[in-house]
């Protein structure tokens, strides 16, 4: 008997195709449908930290075929930017994107997932986190809350905040109200600020009226958004409180638990592209808005030494409090402090000495 090969290749084809388009559905019916809700602590007009939380669950919606989708709300929407903890425990959401530091009321434990004075830089921070013990160590002390974590978002090293008047030394920040967050506060309030934590929607007026003399936020691009510049016109740096500030994914623990393997890889996944792509954004976003600001007027100031000197002296002898305060931070410091100062030192071999010669050659024209 003889063949017709092309018939035959032909139909064998078709068959292929079709099998293949029954098969596709029944893989994708296996996997339950997934909605959540996610409150961000963030106003969606600061599209580049509020974004993060977009990027993530745009990224997710496109891994899973649109199985697994997360709804997104700015803060205040659904619930107030303080309580996006309290909300994900309590399952009214299932996930939250904000700052560890802001829940140091609670314990100051939150902020060091985050970011604390005087510590990691955002490839430390990254590094401590992804594959240094770090976020296994936060995620049990999340537990005590119900939630675990996943880093979502980086700004990298931000400005030291906007002032109405010149800080020259130590003297001057005497009676300060400023805005400033967490830890941080803490360490402001032993040089004599008069820390205020506000959500930053609420800075700009708080500004205005003379309520508070002073604030930071996160750095140039947010800043100009924002319009600080337009009232308190000394614009410092560094942020020595944030190095490198991870922003998280917080996220319920039993919703977490019931997601299948696959999306729990996804969402993963999703989470670390969120990381990755707040942080390019913020350096090309950034370069662009320091000159900005400088043409409309911002009077760019280091923070003088002695402030800088004051604040570290007070930042470890605060965390030395913590550690006999809080049995979740002496539980985590000691090795985190490990981390730092060996990263640090492994910094100042390439990284620093490479920086500082190309910062120096550009500075002299060449």
């Amino acid at each position: 008997m003889t063949i017709d090969r092309r018939k035959f290749l032909t139909r064998s084809s078709v068959a292929g195709v079709a099998a293949a388009g029954l098969a596709s559905p029944a893989i994708a019916q296996s996997q339950p449908e997934v909605r959540w809700r996610l409150t961000s602590g963030f106003p969606n007009n600061l599209d580049t930290i509020y974004g993060g939380a977009v990027v993530m669950a745009d990224a997710l919606k496109a891994i899973t075929g649109g199985k697994f989708q997360i709804q997104v709300f700015q803060a205040g929407e659904l619930v107030p930017g303080p309580q996006a903890i309290d909300a994900v425990q309590n399952n009214t959401v299932e996930i939250a994107h904000t700052c560890g530091y802001y829940f140091t009321g609670k314990n100051p434990t939150f902020a060091i997932g985050s970011a604390v004075p005087f510590g990691l830089n955002s490839r430390l921070q990254n590094a401590w986190l992804y594959h240094g013990g770090g976020n296994e160590a936060y995620d049990d002390f999340l537990s005590a809350y119900n939630i675990i974590g996943k880093p979502g978002g980086n700004s990298g090293a931000q400005m030291g905040g906007w002032y109405r008047r010149e800080i020259n030394s130590v003297a001057d920040l005497s009676g300060i109200k400023m805005r400033i967050a967490g830890v941080a506060g803490e360490v402001m309030s032993r040089l004599g600020v008069v820390p205020q934590q506000l959500p930053g929607g609420d800075i700009y007026p708080a500004l205005e009226r003379g309520t508070i003399d002073a604030a930071e936020w996160v750095g140039p691009y947010d800043d100009e958004r924002l319009g600080f510049y337009q009232i308190a016109p000394y614009y410092y740096y560094p942020a020595f409180w944030e190095g490198g500030l991870t922003i998280h994914f917080f996220i319920n623990q039993q919703q977490y638990a019931a997601l299948p393997d696959e999306y729990k890889a996804a969402l993963d996944t999703a989470c670390k592209a969120a990381n990755l792509n707040m942080q390019a954004l913020y350096d090309v976003k950034n370069k662009n808005a320091i000159r900005s600001l400088v043409g409309k007027g911002a009077q760019l100031r280091p923070l003088p030494a002695d402030v800088m000197q004051a604040a570290y002296k007070a930042t470890f002898e605060l965390y030395e409090e913590y550690s006999e305060r809080y049995p979740e931070w002496a539980k985590i410091y000691p090795d985190w402090k490990k981390f730092r100062d060996e990263g640090l030192e492994w910094f100042r071999v390439a990284e620093y000495t490479y920086d500082s010669y190309v910062f120096g050659a550009q500075a002299a024209g060449q």
